[in-house]
């Protein structure tokens, strides 16, 4: 019996088409990276609503209380969310949130978010990716106050799956 001094795999590259139309509507693709959509409506930041998050934290720092706090970091998740209804109204992109996973999300902060800020969201989709019936949706919110000053970027990834027949 010998041994082979070499071996050969053959490799097999296995390539997805993008998923058909389905309700006539084209599935979201590359080709919407770049999409904005119009602000949110504004959110004036309060003592209250603070409170009420650093209390659902169980979060005691200080400088969540007081007469003018600042709002935990998470906060900016509340109003990045108010952002993604736009995404997930679209007809173009045929999204239905039933199916996501929200896979990641990270903030990029300019200053805190403050006791009487008034703010919007912007979405932007970053990246998209497909893979047969499913897709991988980058987007970030830009949270800025009404002077276009930015607060906080809110980027989140998204993995989306297509019904299938």
């Amino acid at each position: 019996m010998t041994c082979p001094t070499s071996v050969r795999v053959a490799r097999a590259r296995l390539v997805l088409a993008p998923a058909p139309p389905l309700n006539g509507v084209v599935p979201i693709s590359p080709d919407h990276v770049g999409r904005t959509y119009p602000p949110t409506a504004p959110y004036t930041v309060s003592v209250a609503k603070i409170a009420e998050l650093a209390a659902a934290l169980q979060d005691p720092n200080p400088a969540y209380a007081g007469e003018t706090p600042i709002a935990p970091p998470t906060f900016a998740a509340v109003l990045g969310a108010a952002a993604w209804d736009a995404l997930f109204a679209d007809p173009d992109l045929d999204l239905a949130l039933r199916r996501v996973v929200h896979a990641d999300q990270a903030f990029t902060w300019y200053r805190p978010l403050r006791t009487g800020d008034t703010v919007t969201g912007v979405l932007t989709v970053d990246k998209v990716r497909c893979r047969g019936a499913m897709e991988i949706v980058g987007v970030t919110v830009r949270i800025g106050t009404l002077d276009g000053d930015p607060v906080v970027d809110s980027s989140s990834t998204f993995i989306h799956t297509r019904e299938t027949a």
